[in-house]
Formats: structure tokens, sequence, C-alpha cells
């Protein structure tokens, strides 16, 4: 993300939970607003934000029918809470607009990180566009997807990350402590492992595809043709 702050636009009528998640956004450097009510919400949808978390059950309607009025206006990422696991309910918030989903009870740690994944992924998408192609290999930044010769490359979200960074890089060593610090959102603190890890699997993926990730021990990674 830039270094402005981002804002998430959070439609929830519980104070408590707004509280919560007001608070702990904080700690991450994310700004918010809020609307508790759809009514309320849709006379704040023309102020600035990056995200908007919405719940589901509000108390003048219900917010998986207020997708397709927000989808009308902006295309921030939209990231649904709910309560109801019904496979229905959540098909039809993300066929109608929706990005992602999490059922309450949720942890704190993992709001913020999708939060921060779904940000980062609309920047790329206005920065470079909705797919990045290398050759045979194709990344679609909308969805997080990887293919290669047309077949999904099934990445985690970490490892499209990785690769997507590296991809839009092409012949640049990017070190290790950038790379890490840009996908994961925190300091390196001197342990890459878990980054290495992910890499390992990205690596072993490409073959076939024209392109390599090369290390550079103690430097970083560079994304590059495969030598001939």
């Amino acid at each position: 993300m830039s270094d402005k702050k981002p804002v998430v636009f959070m439609i929830e009528d519980d104070p408590g939970m707004l509280f919560l998640n007001r608070t702990n956004l904080a700690r991450h450097g994310i700004e918010t607003i809020s609307a508790e009510s759809l009514s309320k919400a849709r006379e704040m949808l023309s102020k600035p934000f990056d995200l908007i978390l919405l719940d589901i059950l509000l108390p003048d309607g219900n917010g998986l029918d207020f997708v397709p009025e927000i989808r009308a206006v902006t295309d921030v990422p939209i990231l649904m809470l709910t309560s109801k696991r019904e496979e229905a309910d959540i098909v039809k918030g993300l066929l109608g607009g929706g990005d992602d989903y999490m059922t309450k009870p949720f942890r704190n740690e993992e709001l913020c990180a999708r939060i921060a994944a779904l940000i980062r992924r609309a920047e790329m998408v206005k920065t470079h566009g909705r797919e990045v192609t290398k050759g045979l290999l194709k990344l679609d930044t909308l969805t997080g997807r990887a293919y290669l010769s047309g077949e999904d490359l099934l990445l985690t979200q970490k490892e499209f990350a990785l690769l997507l960074m590296l991809a839009q890089n092409e012949g640049k060593l990017l070190p290790k402590e950038h790379l890490y610090e840009t996908i994961w959102n925190q300091p390196m603190a001197g342990d890459d492992r878990a980054m290495r890890k992910h890499l390992s699997n990205v690596r072993s993926k490409l073959a076939g595809s024209g392109y390599s990730i090369s290390v550079s021990r103690g430097e970083g990674y560079c994304f590059e043709p495969t030598l001939e």
C-alpha cells in the first residue's frame, strides 16, 4: 500500500463490533469511517475510502441486497461479515459484486490481513491493469490466480503476491527485506523462512513457463527469462 493511510468504510450496527474493529484497524495504520444502517451508508457512499467492511444483517435491510447499489457507485473491494453460514447467502454476495467474506467470530489479525490484501490487489489493478502476461504465464490481479498455458497454478495468496511483485519487476533484483515487508506488511526481523518456502513452491511451478526466479544469496530475488 502507499504512504497514505488506507480508509475502511465500516457498515455495522453493533457498537461493540464497531469499536473493536476501529481500534484493531487503527493499530495497523488503517483509518475508518462508519455507518450503522443502510440508509446512513447510502448517504456516505460519495466519501473517499479504499474498502467497505459490510455486515450482512442490518436493522433496515440485508447487506447482500446493498452490494449491487455499492457497485453502481464504486469498485472498491467489499469484504462481507456474516454470522450466517448458508452457502447460498455467501454465493449471492460474491456474485453480486462482493470480493471476499468472513464468518463471525473471526480473528482480528486475519481481518487486518484480508483487508490489506484486498486493498493491495485493488491498487495493483489500478496501476498495472487486470492481467500481467509473461510468455505462457498469465497473472490475473483481480482474482489472484496465476495460469500457465491456461492451467491454474493453484498458488496461495502469498505465493501469488510474491510472483506478481517479481514479475512486475522483471530483470530487477528485489531485496528480500523489501519483498517480505511489502507482502507481509511487517518487518522481516531477520527470519525469512516463510518467504523462502513460498518462493520455493512458486519456483517449482514455473517449470516450462520460460521464466524462473533466480536467487542472489543474502541479497534478494529476480524474475527473469530462463536461459536456453
